[in-house]
């Protein structure tokens, strides 16, 4: 446990074997403090009750675990310095009246205490999980998962999300989920989709993939209470580099052989922990979503861990600095203090307020365009 809280505060780079070691380790006890601390009083008080620190070792071990309290401390500020860093982002990204200049009625919200203190991720009774839809014809890897309220309210709007995984691995079933099911308990309908590994597939088959996920939610959705009208995507790491490119390419007929004419632009993208470089493939097209940023890109944000060992953060400060160089549309951008890559695994501090910005910021995108599209008419 207290060489988890050090790679959690401060995860090596070098070599690449401790590297992934101290990522997996350091990760848990990252996102997960409260549950450590209360394994780690608790392993105390039995080892004080049986009499095992009555030698040297054992108060040299009772020492270790004070230092390992100490830092999940630590841990804990850090990730209570998530929410006024995402405050912050939105208000240099939306402008500081963002709140105010938006129609949207920002939800109610409860701390799941509870789950964040034990690191328990349950599903919502009032969700339903629609499994393996295909969409494609790859197999497994071309299917989706949805989520959506069990009452089936119509016409919600829709997030798509692509898993990570460097692109060989990964699968739509584990990641974001509380972020899927959180948004599906507020009538949205989220699609978690697979897509086809590379190798064999190439960038630009992963990318397909992607664009037919849209493809389908604008021919299909409404089957299952889903605006067409309204859909966000948004990924981690790899799935982050798909989902930017596709917001970045809409209705680009290069990624969309077979379905040249369907409408694949979208109204925002959400981006986390994402890697935004490009790719050693012997292709024709760029393989960096930076490669296909232009002025009438949607809005984006992107949130990203400070001590991401697996993919730096500084991919991201320079993605971001050059979206916002060029596009007309918002770009929120966070470094979150202290967090490590696949932070959007747990129902943690961080995560739960990361969840909170990305609801807020698709009120506001939503609202800003229904106004927009509103006085278009009126003109």
């Amino acid at each position: 446990m207290a060489l988890g809280t050090l790679f959690a505060l401060a995860p090596p780079r070098r070599p690449k074997a401790l590297s992934f070691l101290a990522h997996r380790l350091g990760l848990l006890l990252n996102e997960l403090p409260f549950l450590a601390l209360i394994l780690l009083l608790a392993s105390t008080a039995l080892a004080l009750a049986q009499g095992d620190l009555d030698s040297a070792g054992g108060w040299m071990t009772l020492g270790l675990a004070a230092a390992t309290a100490a830092g999940l401390a630590l841990v804990v500020g850090r990730s209570l310095r998530t929410a006024p860093t995402l405050a912050l982002a939105m208000s240099d990204g939306l402008g500081s009246g963002w709140r105010d200049s938006s129609e949207a009625t920002l939800p109610t919200r409860r701390r799941p205490i509870g789950r964040i203190v034990l690191g328990l991720f349950t599903r919502r009774r009032g969700v339903e999980r629609i499994v393996d839809i295909r969409y494609g014809e790859a197999g497994t890897r071309n299917t989706i998962d949805l989520y959506r309220h069990r009452s089936e309210q119509q016409r919600g709007p829709v997030l798509i999300h692509l898993h990570g995984g460097s692109f060989v691995s990964g699968r739509k079933s584990r990641q974001a989920l509380p972020l899927l099911y959180r948004l599906a308990s507020r009538g949205w309908v989220c699609v978690s989709a697979n897509y086809r590994y590379s190798p064999p597939a190439s960038f630009t088959d992963q990318v397909i993939d992607t664009k037919a996920v849209i493809a389908w939610v604008r021919e299909h959705g409404a089957e299952f209470g889903v605006d067409p009208a309204v859909v966000f995507v948004a990924g981690n790491s790899a799935g982050a580099h798909l989902t930017s490119t596709a917001a970045l390419t809409s209705n680009d007929p290069v990624f969309q052989p077979g379905f040249e004419s369907t409408e694949t632009s979208v109204a925002g993208a959400i981006a986390l922990g994402g890697y935004f470089g490009a790719r050693r493939m012997p292709e024709p097209p760029p393989t960096s979503p930076a490669a296909y940023i232009r002025g009438d890109a949607p809005p984006f944000f992107v949130a990203h861990g400070d001590r991401d060992t697996v993919v730096p953060v500084q991919g991201a400060r320079r993605f971001v600095e050059k979206l916002s160089g060029v596009s007309s549309a918002p770009v929120v951008y966070a470094e979150l203090p202290g967090a490590l890559h696949t932070f959007d695994y747990f129902s943690s501090i961080r995560s739960e307020a990361v969840i909170d910005s990305i609801e807020d910021f698709a009120a506001w995108v939503q609202s800003t365009q229904a106004s927009a599209r509103a006085r278009a008419l009126s003109d």
